[in-house]
């Protein structure tokens, strides 16, 4: 196996920080490289935003807070710690799949700074749905939402590693589309999906068996779902584009959190 450089790892860190949340992280590189080692380490970052997440959210549990107010907090940290910027790739996405105009105008609506009826809609039952799942995991306890948090936000991350594999080509010929898109080996992508549902899986051996088992089926759930609508973005649009990312991890997230409590009973 080749060795990591850990000059290009740190480099890939910043850009993986730098582009996906709002952390500190000064990106001294943007080129192909850069984001290929940015992507494949897209995870870790998704990691930082659900533990921040998750301590927000336990922490108003732990309060008293009852489970649907904690489920809130920890809906509305993400969307924080990233800018909104994948409720507003969602939201845009919507918007351009709804329009049933050809890819070229689809795309520029896409690129507009408003939020037209799709993208409303989609955002309502998509923030509903990962508030109504997390309500029904903070019920349980503190322990199984504060997780649930955390591995919604690295599978979400996980299809954007997955997204940017080759063959995937970019939409545009400018923006974070084209900087990452086709940079991460398709082995390496799947690789990186395989050791977060291994990484899932035994956070959920902690709560027992029934727990790791649903763990490890509730990521490559979330997973699939978001390559569905990723093939039907690259068809539909020619290619990816940021907001194409941000729906894929968006679509990701809700699909892995409503995965984690069927067959709760």
């Amino acid at each position: 196996m080749r060795r990591v450089n850990p000059s290009k790892a740190l480099h890939g860190v910043r850009f993986a920080f730098g582009t996906l949340t709002v952390f500190p992280a000064r990106i001294t590189r943007w080129d192909r490289a850069t984001a290929r080692a940015g992507m494949t380490l897209a995870p870790l970052a998704g990691l930082a935003v659900g533990l921040c997440a998750a301590a927000a959210g336990a922490g108003f549990w732990v309060l008293g807070s009852g489970p649907l107010l904690a489920a809130v907090v920890s809906t509305a940290a993400p969307a924080l710690l990233t800018r909104g910027l994948h409720l507003d790739g969602l939201a845009d996405v919507a918007d351009g799949l709804g329009s049933a105009k050809p890819a070229e105008d689809a795309l520029r609506i896409m690129k507009r700074s408003d939020i037209g009826p799709f993208g409303v809609v989609s955002l309502l039952f998509f923030l509903l749905a990962q508030t109504a799942a997390l309500s029904r995991l903070y019920e349980d306890g503190w322990a199984r939402g504060a997780g649930a948090v955390v591995i919604s936000a690295v599978a979400a991350r996980t299809a954007l590693t997955l997204a940017s594999r080759r063959g995937i080509p970019a939409a545009r010929p400018d923006g974070l589309g084209a900087v990452v898109a086709g940079t991460v080996a398709a082995p390496r992508a799947f690789t990186v999906a395989a050791l977060v549902t291994a990484a899932a899986a035994a956070f959920g051996l902690l709560l027992g068996p029934r727990s790791a088992l649903h763990c490890a089926l509730a990521v490559p759930a979330g997973l699939a779902v978001a390559q569905v609508l990723l093939r039907r973005c690259v068809r539909r649009f020619g290619g990816v584009t940021g907001d194409v990312f941000g729906a894929v991890a968006e679509t990701a997230a809700t699909v892995t959190l409503v995965a984690l409590t069927l067959g709760l009973g």
